[in-house]
C-alpha cells in the first residue's frame, strides 16, 4: 500500500507527516502533537492496527521517530452522538458526487465528530473509499458540497476551485441594513484571531472579498445573497458581522457564545445555495441548487 489507507466503516484515515523534533519514537511525537489523546489510547489504537505508515505497516510503541514519516490514523470518539438530520445526494457519477448537507453535520472528521460526518456517510452509502471533498463548508452551514469520486480525474475538479472557475452563491438571514447601498463588495484583510478557531479583520492589504446583495426585505431581518470571490475561513460570517449584520444564530461572530451540546434549536442561517461551473471533463455547464430553505 502507498498513500492513504482505505476507510473503515466510512471513516477515512487522517494523515500526519511527522515534523522536525527530538522525539525518540513515533508514539512520543503523537502524544505531544495531540495532548488531548492519552498515551494509553494511542497504544490501544496501535494494537488494533489503527496507526500505520504509508506502506500499510502497523506502527508500535517501539517504532522510531523519523522526520517526514507519513502516519495514518483513524479518529475515534467515545459515545459520539448521532446527528439527527439527513443529507441528500443530488448527483452521483463516476467522477463527481454532489451532496446537500444539513446544518450541524461536519464535512470531515474533527473534534468530537468521527463517524458522524458527511464524508463518512457518503462512503458508507456509496462504498467508494476514494471519495474526497473538493471544498469545505462549516459544520454550522447547510448546503452544497462537491466530492471527487475518482482519483484519476480529481485534479481537474480541484483546479476549478484553485483557479476560481466555479460560481458559489450563498443565502443568509441577518439584520436589516437600511442605510447601506446594495449591491456592495466588502473587502478586508483576514487573519487568525482568539481563540484559534475564530477569524478577524486586521489592517493591511485585502485578502478576502465578498459580493453582497439583498434578496428579500422583511421586518427586522433581510435575506441576503452572498457571493464569495475568495474562500477564507469563516469569510461570510466575518464580513456580515463587520457590516453590523451578523448572520442569525451565529454563536461565533461577533461574540463567542457557549452552545449546549445536542441543542439543534437554532441553526446558523447560512446556506450554500448554488454551485455552477463548466465541467472540465465534458465541457458542459453544470449547476446544482440546494433544496434546503432558511427560516426567515
Amino acid at each position: 500500500m502507498q498513500g492513504r489507507p482505505p476507510a473503515i466503516d466510512g471513516l477515512a484515515a487522517s494523515t500526519l507527516q511527522l515534523p522536525r523534533g527530538a522525539w525518540s519514537s513515533v508514539l512520543d511525537c503523537l502524544c505531544e502533537r495531540f495532548p488531548s489523546i492519552a498515551r494509553a489510547t494511542w497504544l490501544e489504537r496501535m494494537a488494533r492496527g489503527r496507526v500505520i505508515d504509508d506502506q500499510g505497516r502497523w506502527l508500535t510503541a517501539e517504532t522510531p521517530y523519523r522526520i517526514g514519516l507519513e502516519v495514518h490514523y483513524y479518529r475515534e470518539v467515545c459515545d459520539e452522538p448521532a446527528i439527527p438530520f439527513e443529507e441528500v445526494v443530488l448527483h452521483a457519477d463516476a467522477d463527481l458526487v454532489v451532496a446537500d448537507k444539513p446544518h450541524f453535520l461536519p464535512v470531515t472528521p474533527a473534534g468530537g465528530h468521527a463517524h458522524e460526518t458527511l464524508l463518512g456517510r457518503l462512503i458508507r452509502r456509496t462504498g467508494n473509499d476514494a471519495l474526497v471533498p473538493l471544498h469545505r463548508i462549516d459544520r454550522e452551514t447547510a448546503g452544497l458540497v462537491l466530492f471527487s469520486a475518482n482519483p484519476a480525474t480529481r485534479a481537474s475538479y480541484q483546479a476549478l476551485f484553485r483557479e476560481r472557475r466555479i460560481e458559489k452563491h450563498y443565502e443568509a438571514i441577518a439584520p436589516a441594513l437600511p442605510n447601506v447601498q446594495f449591491p456592495l463588495t466588502h473587502s478586508s484583510r483576514m487573519a487568525a484571531g482568539e481563540p484559534f478557531f475564530r477569524m478577524q479583520e486586521i489592517d493591511g492589504p485585502a485578502n478576502s472579498e465578498t459580493r453582497i446583495d439583498v434578496l428579500a426585505r422583511g421586518d427586522g431581518h433581510w435575506r441576503y445573497g452572498l457571493t464569495p470571490v475568495t474562500g477564507r475561513k469563516h469569510q461570510l460570517r466575518v464580513h456580515m458581522a463587520a457590516l453590523g449584520a451578523p448572520i442569525a444564530n451565529d454563536g461565533t461572530y461577533p461574540t463567542l457564545l457557549a452552545r449546549i451540546p445536542g441543542d439543534y434549536s437554532a441553526p446558523l442561517q447560512l446556506l450554500a445555495k448554488q454551485l455552477s461551473f463548466i465541467d472540465p471533463l465534458s465541457g458542459d455547464r453544470r449547476s446544482f441548487r440546494s433544496g434546503f430553505v432558511l427560516q426567515a
